[in-house]
């Protein structure tokens, strides 16, 4: 929407979080809060015209908002939402038009209801309107007191409330529309006549009344949106709705996902049609999974791609790496740290890739690590395989060639190269190039000591 700003306030602390953390870092629905926020912003206004303020933490949360092009300023002292909002008026207050206050703890708003308020404010003669809601318990929420024509007469906070305002349930979102000139104007004639001694932004409704202004209520009628988020127990929930939110859409989207209420699907994540999602799988990030997949139960991917018709069985971790079409990875497997798995590859039980390349049709089954390694196409990795990559300074590379065939219990040295097609027998210590086509021993010989054990059971028992 043309000539919007905003402020998103996100200086404090949050004390009843019980965290060394900021409020807004603490995440829900796969982001922190300040993220959705942010981004519901991004919706309405150029990342220019957005101001967050800063205070506790300022360096985390400016990192957390790298690269949206937001700007930041800063309340070096929490002295209260009205004292927040003053420390954008620099930034703001040239820019003119409207200016909104969103909440950095208020990561349920939707860009729609944004700009329903926005619509709400221009269609007004108001000077500024306020998003509402009613709550079946509204304890701890500031009221709002309407005139008889429906416009807000004052917003009262509930400690400072009489029993008649306390019996309101009607309440203050904290989320604001002001016409910018009379928000500037006024904003420094709030004062700190309160127990806190703090600049609440709720008495600018009865510095524009006395200047003959009225301020508008919007009534939302969900009240979801409007969760703030305080402690620990209402960070879950918001987390439940993001997820349920989640979950709902992607089936609607045509992915099958089994008990849904034990799946986790964060925001950013999204998954191509027919695909399958266990139950208790996690899938977060930045994750992309095709068509015709299947995630199994209680499998974790994290910030990676599989491609269509790869299955991922159960109990698997898979961690910013990448699976081709067709590939099969787990049970009990984990990926981690760029492993690319190719086209009808397979990646068995209790086998991890680091940083290396199964080719396509490659196999590794059981019991094997797999790090900084380059497998070729049609190899195959016997149980209990290691590349030993770490000398205990550096890393260095495994690289096994197409159709080679790795014995069982072998330990491959690196830096290493197995030639294509070679055979390395079981139970090898492989610390010298193999050739193309060739069978490589790095074991002893084997010596049968006939009697050996009879003679040592008779000396035992004398």
């Amino acid at each position: 929407m043309d000539n919007i700003t905003i402020v998103v306030l996100a200086a404090g602390l949050g004390t009843r979080m019980k965290s060394r953390k900021a409020k807004v870092l603490h995440q829900a629905g796969g982001s922190t809060l300040i993220e959705h926020v942010a981004a519901a912003a991004a919706a309405i206004a150029a990342p220019e015209r957005i101001a967050v303020v800063v205070g506790y933490q300022a360096e985390l949360v400016e990192a957390a908002l790298r690269g949206r092009g937001v700007r930041f300023a800063m309340q070096r002292e929490q002295l209260g939402t009205g004292h927040a909002v003053a420390a954008c008026r620099e930034l703001l207050e040239p820019l003119g038009g409207e200016v909104l206050i969103l909440l950095g703890d208020c990561p349920l708003l939707s860009p729609a209801t944004i700009e329903r308020l926005v619509s709400a404010q221009r269609g007004s003669s108001a000077a500024a309107t306020v998003i509402t809601t009613v709550l079946d318990d509204p304890a701890g929420y500031g009221r709002i007191v309407r005139g008889e024509d429906g416009s807000v007469t004052a917003i009262v906070e509930h400690k400072a409330a009489t029993a008649a305002e306390r019996a309101i349930c009607e309440i203050n979102s904290g989320i604001y529309c002001f016409r910018s000139e009379l928000l500037w104007k006024h904003l420094g004639e709030i004062g700190t006549d309160n127990p806190a001694r703090e600049y609440y932004l709720t008495d600018i409704v009865e510095v524009l009344r006395r200047h003959g202004h009225s301020v508008a209520p919007l009534l939302i009628e969900d009240p979801s949106e409007l969760l703030g988020i305080n402690t620990r127990a209402e960070l879950a929930e918001v987390d439940a709705i993001f997820r349920a939110r989640k979950v709902r859409q992607v089936m609607l989207d045509g992915v099958t996902v089994e008990k849904p209420e034990t799946v986790t699907i964060d925001a950013g994540v999204e998954i191509g049609a027919d695909t399958v999602v266990e139950p208790f799988a996690r899938i977060l990030g930045r994750t992309t999974i095709g068509q015709d997949c299947r995630i199994g139960a209680c499998s974790i991917v994290r910030d990676s791609e599989l491609a269509a018709g790869a299955e991922v069985l159960p109990f698997t971790f898979i961690d910013s790496s990448r699976v081709g079409p067709g590939a099969h990875v787990g049970p009990y497997a984990r990926l981690r740290m760029n492993a690319r798995v190719k086209a009808g590859a397979r990646v068995g039980n209790f086998v991890e890739m680091k940083n290396s390349e199964l080719g396509e049709g490659a196999k590794s089954q059981h019991l094997a690590y797999l790090g900084d390694a380059t497998i070729g196409d049609r190899a195959n990795v016997g149980a209990g395989t290691i590349t030993c990559n770490y000398d205990g300074a550096r890393k260095h590379r495994t690289a096994i060639g197409a159709g080679a065939f790795i014995g069982s219990n072998s330990t491959l040295v690196a830096p290493i190269e197995i030639g294509a097609g070679s055979y390395v027998a079981a139970g090898s210590v492989i610390t010298d190039p193999v050739p193309e086509d060739a069978l490589a021993f790095g074991r002893a010989r084997q010596v049968n000591k006939e009697g050996w054990a009879k003679k040592r059971r008779e000396t035992q028992t004398k």
